[in-house]
């Protein structure tokens, strides 16, 4: 296999796409280079597995720590199980590409995508996204591409193509969107409250460069792409007109009913009246495979809703296109955690709780980058239980992070800065029930238990979901979709932000692109939801609480020089310990002075404050302390004015009388009053007992 190169300029930056080269067993491999980050993707596939009624695509991201010259952190120094950031892009790989299969092609497909170079400024999952696209694109899989994608910033009012690491830091918006040369066909986006039309200017500016970026796919392909070998199976007219004759009426009733659980029901009394005619128990070979037969009824289901909602503007639950269900909200429903919210939209409901911490609580993330810590983090559950169904209850799934990581980008945005808030905070949101955008409930009842637990963010935010339905040239967008809505519709286009603008947006898309006038429609419709539920949520909360529940840490701040950081800590941290030890409260200190004191107890943390104060305060000419008696010599008295800053008393200013011996005026542990007279250059203490007296007799105070 002869080996090829293209290359493009991207944003200043060269792009370059080799095959032929790297893993040429692979049904179809590439390498993708941008700056000094480089990325192996490669597609292997075979045969479909026997009843397989879904496309078993499977996507693997992992990004070698050798890429950045580094180890793997922890006890065993070799990479285990996936990232949070690693099955985060295996998402955003997978979400644009399994649309641009064919519907009915089974067969089993593996992308794997590894970092083999990082130059810790370009960020490997767009590339990861792109060789996955390339390698398909190349192979005699018949994907309908080539899709590409990129990362958008805006910074100082510009929008940027592929920002790096460093300009992100800036960004008020990290948007990452995919797509082909007709349209976008996945988004995903974090901002800082932007208004609707930045949002959509970057999108209009992604699909630029994504074009772009397919030429460049195309013009590899062209060179080695491999002729497209899958040979659709026969149609299925005859099974279709015949199911569509005997159950599409009783579809269209079961579609009528009520409820959740009761439409269901209904819904699966007709499967099984076609089951038990088409692939009957007692029949070996029927003439139909029932996975072929359920899929059909699936697709005439998917009909019969779209018809509903494009005609008849009426979907199952009775609501009209833009209606949002009903919405109840609850705070404080916990009574020992920090904070806790009830929301209930429709028959979707999330339970979420807030939890306070100080900075030993914060997140350690470690990877391809320098290592970082978070101070915010969501965790969404979804258990069996809040669908009704019994299933094996296992480790967190990718979906449950991916809309965790969608929900904690929402609320992010609000949040109070450290210096003013320095709790580490933890959300976890409980789906208790589900019938469609459990994500944008979580970011509701997030955001109304971060007011519950007196966290105080800039603006309350809300989150909506939006569907839309086709048949033929017609198209009709609905607010607030059900499940069977997001499982038989043409998208689920997640928005959520506050009233002044948009904080995060997650498109899915089952069609093969959205055309931009849809997008722009899509926000419209959305922040008019968005707004309406924001003002029932703040008719359960006005506002975040004006304190912190008595069950959370108490946490004062300060700052002290920090050149006195030492003397905190002292010898072996001995005297940081001593204050833990005496008060019951941590103390954090930061290498620029900056001090965290936290304890349950407020008493504790302002006794560990004063503590604190004491030990690193500056000696003062003409001040006089409470000394403590360390040492007694011939010739004067060592008294300690601070923690750990002795100074000398001589045995002439020790009273105002004649002291013949130190010993017949202090002792070792004495308490005395004493006046700072001077302080030299090398920084030693002159005191005197005698000056304090005789000032202090003159004031009256003691």
């Amino acid at each position: 296999m002869a080996h090829h190169v293209v290359e493009r300029e991207i944003s200043g930056r060269k792009l370059r796409i080799e095959s032929g080269k790297w893993a040429k067993q692979a049904a179809g491999a590439v390498v993708v280079t941008y700056g000094e980050t480089m990325v192996l993707a490669a597609s292997v596939t075979g045969p479909p597995r026997e009843g397989t009624d879904f496309f078993p695509l499977t996507v693997d991201y992992r990004e070698k720590t050798y890429a950045a010259g580094k180890f793997p952190g922890g006890f065993f120094k070799r990479e285990s199980r996936p990232t949070q950031k690693e099955i985060l892009t295996m998402r955003m790989i997978d979400r644009p590409i399994r649309p641009l299969f064919p519907a009915r092609f089974l067969d089993e497909v593996l992308i794997q995508a590894m970092v083999l170079s990082s130059d810790q400024e370009n960020d490997p999952d767009m590339l990861a996204m792109i060789g996955a696209s390339a390698s398909l694109a190349v192979s005699a899989l018949p994907f309908e591409g080539p899709s590409a994608s990129c990362r958008i910033g805006y910074v100082d009012g510009k929008l940027i193509v592929n920002p790096t690491h460093k300009e992100l830091e800036f960004s008020t918006m990290e948007m990452v969107v995919a797509g082909h040369r007709d349209a976008v066909n996945m988004i995903e986006v974090g901002a800082m409250e932007l208004p609707e039309s930045v949002v959509a200017d970057g999108i209009a500016l992604a699909h630029k460069t994504i074009r772009e970026i397919c030429d460049l796919i195309s013009e590899l392909q062209s060179k080695v792409g491999k002729t497209k070998e899958w040979t659709p199976p026969p149609p299925l007219d005859d099974l279709v007109r015949d199911l569509h004759k005997k159950y599409a009426g009783s579809l269209r009733d079961a579609r009528t009913v009520s409820g959740k659980q009761d439409r269901y029901k209904a819904v699966n009394e007709v499967y099984k009246a076609a089951k038990a005619e088409y692939a009957p128990a007692d029949v070996v070979k029927p003439k139909y495979d029932w996975n072929t037969v359920r899929d059909t009824l699936d697709r005439i289901e998917g009909e019969i809703i779209a018809d509903m909602v494009v005609n008849q503007k009426k979907r199952s639950d009775g609501r009209g296109p833009k209606d949002i269900r009903p919405i109840t909200c609850e705070v404080g429903v916990l009574p020992r955690v920090h904070g806790s919210a009830l929301f209930q939209r429709g028959e979707t409901q999330s339970l979420c709780v807030t939890t306070l911490g100080t900075g030993r609580d914060e997140q350690i993330v470690d990877g391809l980058i320098d290592e970082y810590s978070k101070k915010f983090m969501l965790h969404y559950n979804f258990p069996p239980l809040c669908t009704g169904e019994v299933k094996r209850v296992g480790a967190t799934s990718r979906r449950e992070i991916g809309h965790g990581n969608l929900a904690e980008k929402s609320l992010e945005a609000v949040l109070p800065s450290p210096d003013k808030f320095p709790y580490t905070i933890r959300l976890v949101s409980e789906i208790l029930e589900s019938n469609g955008s459990s994500s944008m409930a979580s970011v509701c009842a997030g955001c109304l238990a971060l007011m519950d637990a007196g966290v105080p963010i800039r603006q309350p935010v809300a989150g909506i979901s939006v569907g839309m339905f086709e048949q033929g040239e017609k198209r009709q967008l609905v607010v607030d979709i059900l499940g069977e809505e997001d499982h038989h519709g043409e998208m689920d286009f997640k928005v959520a932000g506050t009233q002044r603008g948009v904080t995060s947006v997650q498109l899915d898309l089952k069609g093969r692109g959205l055309p931009h006038d849809i997008i722009l429609e899509t926000f419209v419709l959305a922040k008019e939801a968005r707004l309406e539920i924001l003002k029932q949520m703040l008719a359960a909360l006005p506002a975040p609480r004006s304190t912190t529940s008595q069950y959370a840490p108490r946490i004062l701040m300060m700052k002290i020089d920090p050149e006195k950081i030492g003397k905190v800590i002292g010898p072996g941290g001995k005297y940081i310990k001593s204050i833990e030890a005496e008060t019951g409260a941590k103390v954090e200190i930061e290498d620029d002075g900056s001090l965290l004191i936290s304890c349950m107890d407020l008493k504790g943390a302002e006794r560990a404050m004063e503590m604190v104060e004491a030990v690193s305060a500056e000696v003062k000419v003409g001040k006089i302390y409470n000394g403590r008696v360390s040492s007694v010599k011939d010739f004067g008295a060592f008294i300690e004015v601070t923690p750990g800053q002795d100074g000398l008393c001589h045995v002439s200013e020790l009273d105002t009388e004649y002291v013949k011996s130190p010993d017949d005026v202090v002792k070792i542990g004495d308490h005395v009053r004493v006046k700072v007279l001077s302080i030299d250059e090398h920084g030693r203490i002159k005191l005197s007992r005698k000056a304090a007296v005789l000032e202090e007799a003159q004031t009256g105070s003691r």
